[in-house]
């Protein structure tokens, strides 16, 4: 067991550490949203934390109830936090303005939903559409909005279908012209909602190859909520929510051997909250018997978690 100068050893180093989310570009701590509906009160998140660092490509997931969706909308600036701290790009979403809310959905967020017929307007054309966001920025560079309005639908493979409506086009090409106005501003972050969720799966490849290019090639930080496994398994980063809070997380690198081969190493973590909750997988509980209570040993570079298996019930 530890001695107790060096677990006051440990409590200095802790305080020494950079403030939470320090050097993010999303930095949740201890995020709360309740609904209120007809007199009953439902917490959606319940002290979620979360950080993305600047230029990731990560997944959000979680069963329908979880939380995830209305944590995209409150990083989208198109709902509140009821309580918590939540900062994008410097912005803190819990005290800003409704004008610096309008700023920040214009400039800092680009969104993508699922639905591809709300992307887009529908009497406007692909070109159109891309240019809309930049004029309603005020953009004051006439040749400059074309310029890059072109360079964006060039990037996303759609520079064909510059000229056409919404109606024009395919459910992929209305997605990526969607990405392509989503990144009009330049925005820091781009956040998609389940943006495969209406597509085949191969037309969905094509889509997440999008976020891909759009990552790597403008270095825009890219969060996507999704429920579609191929899409998740494909990020760097996914991470978990039940219950309205980070519950784990999978990080995927790739490795090479002594023979030069490579292959992709995936590795699971449980999620340790600020007030120092984990959330342990349903399957480990049930597989050793855990509830109620469990206990605890601290070693010298670890935890034990075990099952109580003494009857304490009244």
């Amino acid at each position: 067991m530890p001695t107790l100068a060096e677990l006051q050893a440990r409590s200095t180093a802790a305080r020494d550490r950079p403030a939470y989310g320090d050097g993010a570009v999303i930095a949740c701590d201890r995020l709360v949203r309740i609904f209120s509906a007809e007199g009953v009160e439902v917490q959606a998140l319940q002290g979620l934390d979360l950080t993305v660092a600047r230029g990731e490509l990560m997944a959000v997931v979680g069963a329908s109830g979880s939380g995830k969706s209305t944590l995209l909308q409150i990083l989208a600036g198109l709902d509140v936090p009821t309580a918590g701290r939540a900062v994008v790009a410097g912005n803190d979403l819990l005290t800003m303005t409704a004008k610096a809310r309008l700023r920040y959905r214009r400039e800092v967020v680009g969104f993508v939903w699922q639905q591809t017929a709300r992307n887009l307007l529908p009497f406007l054309t692909a070109r159109q559409n891309v240019l809309l966001p930049m004029q309603l920025a005020g953009s004051p560079a006439r040749r400059a909005r074309a310029e890059r309005a072109e360079a964006l639908l060039e990037l996303l493979g759609v520079a064909d279908c510059q000229g056409r409506r919404p109606d024009q086009m395919s459910g992929g090409q209305q997605q990526r012209v969607a990405i392509a106005a989503a990144l009009a501003n330049e925005p820091s972050v781009l956040l998609a909602d389940e943006p495969t969720g209406e597509l085949d799966s191969e037309t969905a490849a094509q889509i997440f190859e999008a976020f891909r290019t759009v990552n790597s090639e403008l270095s825009t930080t890219v969060v996507i909520v999704t429920h579609d496994p191929m899409v998740a398994g494909e990020v760097r980063r996914t991470v978990a929510i039940r219950d309205g809070r980070a519950a784990s997380e999978v990080l995927r690198r790739v490795a090479t051997d002594a023979d030069g081969q490579e292959s992709l190493e995936e590795r699971e973590y449980a999620m340790l909250d600020r007030a120092g909750r984990v959330q342990l997988p349903r399957q480990f509980l049930e597989a050793l018997g855990m509830e109620h209570r469990v206990g605890l040993t601290l070693d010298a570079d670890h935890v034990s978690v075990w099952p109580d298996h003494h009857d304490t019930q009244a």
